[in-house]
């Protein structure tokens, strides 16, 4: 026949398009040429393809073949590739027959020796190739777990090349020699990025620290709870050493389970950026990602060279997002996170392209209340002059400040709560159930809405649709005369203050839910208790 063609999945951040890989041969001299915007890693696959068919017992074609992948203009990256040109080619040589792979959909690297090794970003490959009305799918075997989790979408997981021909040709499926015990599976490597989860702190699937750990802090432990309820972003300020690391690493814990397709969203991004643990193809808890304060913009928001990777915005997607000493991080990278705090999507521009990637987290900033730390400690003096403390504390800027629902001071642990005075404090589990029960009663109230939490309501409805009781807002709009809240901060304490409610079961915010929500966002006492007694 001398034509074939196949499809893969060209993968564009975390979205898919499928590519149909077409090979031609023609008599002339044995040549082999690959056409349709490949990158490096793609073009190199001519000779990896090649020693992959000879080796696995076929023929290969001593003809000018050409292999082009459409559409051009759509760039190509990545060795997933290869299964499907190696397929082509064996259809056009009429070693399969052409009509078996015109349906399929085919993902894989191949090694030298034929065996088909997994690669990044199976799920969003074959949500892609489902949506594109496709139904049949062949991955690598290690890989097979994760593209099961698309419904409607009948999984081949194949070992080696060998495997595939004998399958699509209906002859005996040769058995592949077994990995001796105690030798590391070679196959693994394919899952996983060099450097993409230590670079960013992600935690996927480690054991969760508890909240009975963290020794005093009444009020930022009810800040913790809140913002958890609620998904509201939350500052911790105080003195090194009084636990703000240790709050925000079990403020994941407290989240409830993510739903079917939020799991879906955070695998396919996780598994673009090759941070997917191994042996847990589905992510259904909340995860959390922790970059340094020297980290670039490309690798908060997303980029790199050619077409952007997701940065750690969209790892923390329907997670949490920490930024220890976040004064220390650049100006530039700390404004960058406005827009996907206000949109929940983060746009990046390059070269290679534009991309859309899934940025909806719960940001929590930590930060000491000048460079030295020991601002306003009775036991130690501070050394810093006036105007570095302003400098400092100035880095994080008002329009960042003012998307920030919640702000709390962690005050050092006094020496009775740290030796055990509080041996009765909360566990995790306890207060995620009522977190848990918080979610649902906001849920049930916003079930005709495209909203599911309290922080994704528009101002507009919570000041029209959903009203506070009466007087609830005297405190709130004085504030707002005297220019201590703008209106964007005014929707944000009722979004809080709806929270409270919810955490307290009650119908709807009074006065004492709005003064608590106030209090927690400016700092200034209101006469409300926040020790975990919610009013």
């Amino acid at each position: 026949m001398g034509f074939a063609r196949t499809c893969s999945v060209a993968l564009v951040g975390v979205e898919g398009v499928v590519v149909e890989v077409q090979a031609d041969l023609e008599p002339g001299v044995a040549a082999f040429t690959l056409v349709g915007l490949p990158d490096k890693s793609l073009v190199e696959s001519k000779d990896r393809v090649r020693a992959a068919v000879v080796n696995s017992g076929a023929e290969w074609p001593q003809k000018k073949l050409t292999v082009g992948l459409s559409p051009a203009a759509v760039p190509k990256s990545g060795s997933g590739f290869d299964l499907a040109v190696a397929c082509a080619v064996l259809a056009a040589s009429e070693r399969l027959d052409p009509r078996e792979l015109a349906d399929l959909v085919l993902i894989g690297e191949l090694g030298l020796d034929g065996r088909v090794r997994p690669v990044p970003g199976v799920l969003p490959a074959v949500l892609a190739a489902a949506d594109a009305g496709y139904r049949q799918v062949v991955v690598p075997e290690r890989t097979t777990a994760e593209a099961s989790l698309v419904p409607g979408v009948s999984v081949l997981g194949i070992h080696s090349l060998r495997q595939l021909i004998a399958v699509l040709t209906d002859e005996p499926v040769p058995e592949e020699e077994p990995l001796q015990e105690g030798r590391p599976d070679p196959m693994l490597a394919g899952l996983s990025v060099p450097g993409a989860g230590l670079g960013t702190g992600v935690l996927l699937g480690e054991r969760q620290p508890d909240l009975a750990e963290v020794a005093g802090q009444a009020k930022a432990r009810m800040a913790l709870e809140v913002a958890a309820a609620g998904r509201h972003h939350l500052l911790l300020q105080g003195p090194p050493g009084a636990g703000k690391t240790m709050l925000a690493e079990r403020l994941p814990g407290l989240l409830p389970p993510l739903t079917p397709q939020e799991s879906l969203e955070v695998t396919a991004v996780h598994s673009v950026a090759g941070t997917l643990p191994v042996g847990q193809p589905l992510v259904d808890k909340a995860p959390y990602c922790a970059p340094h304060h020297s980290a670039s913009m490309p690798s908060l928001v997303g980029g790199g060279s050619g077409l952007p990777r997701p940065g750690a915005v969209s790892l923390a997607h329907r997670g949490v997002l920490f930024m220890d000493e976040a004064p220390e991080f650049s100006g530039r990278v700390l404004d960058a996170l406005r827009q996907p705090l206000e949109s929940g999507h983060v746009i990046v521009a390059r070269s290679g392209g534009v991309l859309r990637l899934p940025a909806r987290f719960l940001l929590v900033l930590a930060a000491n209340p000048c460079p030295c730390g020991r601002h306003g400690m009775l036991a130690e003096g501070c050394d810093c002059a006036p105007q570095a403390v302003r400098r400092y504390r100035a880095r994080l800027s008002g329009p960042l400040m003012d998307r920030v629902d919640l702000r709390v001071t962690v005050e050092p642990v006094a020496r009775s709560e740290l030796m055990g005075a509080e041996a009765g404090a909360e566990t995790t589990a306890e207060v995620a159930e009522r977190v848990r029960g918080a979610r649902e009663r906001a849920a049930a109230r916003l079930a005709d809405t495209p909203w599911a939490t309290n922080s994704e309501v528009p101002g507009h409805e919570l000041r029209t649709r959903w009203r506070a009781g009466p007087g609830a807002l005297v405190e709130a709009e004085r504030d707002m005369e005297r220019g201590l809240l703008t209106a964007r901060g005014l929707d944000r304490v009722l979004r809080v203050a709806w929270t409270v409610a919810d955490l307290a079961g009650h119908d709807r915010p009074g006065a004492a839910e709005v003064n608590c929500a106030l209090e927690l966002r400016t700092g200034v006492h209101r006469g409300t208790v926040l020790t975990g007694e919610h009013p």
